[in-house]
């Protein structure tokens, strides 16, 4: 029975084992143990599923992954979409695929109270924590402000063996759809992101600024961008995003040197608050919260 699983083993880690294999050298350890070919091992358990949250565009973000050994912990950090969000509500799943619909649904919690923020400047962390018990803690912290929520959930509860190979199997099956898909939703997120950045920019100064042709090249690479982004061709939807970014690289500076200088006005420069740089044409992170 040793060599069984020492088999196993060698062919590959067992991180990257599939189902059958798993299944297998569970049985083949416990045949071991239980003949005495295996002693003084120490077994350890390990989570069966990937878990995460959902973000922007229904999409997973995973912060602990299948086959993490128990207890485990895990942080990421987030930012906002819109303008002035004050509530983010957070959606733990369970699962291997890409989109939060084709995942298991565990808990919601809504971490309230964040001061009004400009999109992208709320940092919100996110932790996970399986205790040694199985018991899954998750906590969401804006930074800022020290605003703090928290849930906990046995994610293994009410979970089958057979649904968990089922889970696993299927995120085999739609792998390369399931990819695409996520590609195509993060390029639409990133294209809204400049739009939104481009209208900011319209209603600043330095827009006057700009020639007549510059503001036609501008609105037709914009129209561009917003005809692509329906698509589902995820190279295409980049391909406009970058041309925008270079059609607006001027209105990106004049933008900038008009904030210098509304806030050098009568100051020195150690008197200064130069605050949030604006910018046109510089995405956000993608993993912003739905």
């Amino acid at each position: 029975m040793r060599s069984a699983v020492e088999k196993l083993f060698r062919k590959r880690p067992h991180t990257e084992l599939n189902p059958d294999e798993v299944v297998a050298l569970g049985a083949a350890v416990q045949a071991a143990i239980l003949s005495g070919d295996v002693q003084d091992k120490l077994l350890l358990d390990v989570t069966p599923l990937s878990l995460g949250i959902e973000t922007l565009g229904g999409l997973v973000s995973k912060l602990i992954h299948r086959n993490s050994t128990i207890p485990a912990s895990a942080t990421q950090y987030y930012t906002t979409q819109i303008d002035g969000q004050a509530n983010v509500a957070i959606h733990v799943l369970q699962g291997e695929r890409e989109m939060a619909k084709d995942c298991r649904s565990l808990a919601r919690f809504d971490l309230k109270g964040i001061p009004p923020m400009t999109a992208g400047m709320a940092r919100i962390e996110v932790k996970f924590l399986i205790d040694a018990n199985g018991i899954l803690h998750v906590s969401a912290r804006e930074q800022r402000s020290g605003k703090e929520s928290e849930i906990e959930v046995q994610p293994s509860y009410g979970l089958t063996d057979d649904q968990v190979e089922g889970m696993i199997l299927d995120s085999f099956d739609y792998a390369e759809e399931d990819f695409r898909q996520r590609q195509v939703i993060e390029a639409r997120n990133e294209a809204d992101t400049i739009l939104a950045a481009l209208e900011k920019g319209k209603k600043s100064p330095a827009w006057g600024n700009l020639t007549s042709d510059e503001k036609k090249k501008i609105a037709k690479l914009e129209k561009a961008l917003i005809q692509v982004k329906s698509e589902d061709d995820h190279s295409a939807i980049r391909k406009a995003i970058e041309l925008l970014n270079q059609g607006t690289m001027r209105l990106a500076e004049l933008m900038m040197d008009t904030a210098v200088s509304t806030a050098l006005k009568g100051k020195t420069m150690d008197e200064a608050d130069m605050g949030e740089a604006p910018g046109v044409g510089h995405p956000v992170a993608k993993a912003d919260f739905k």
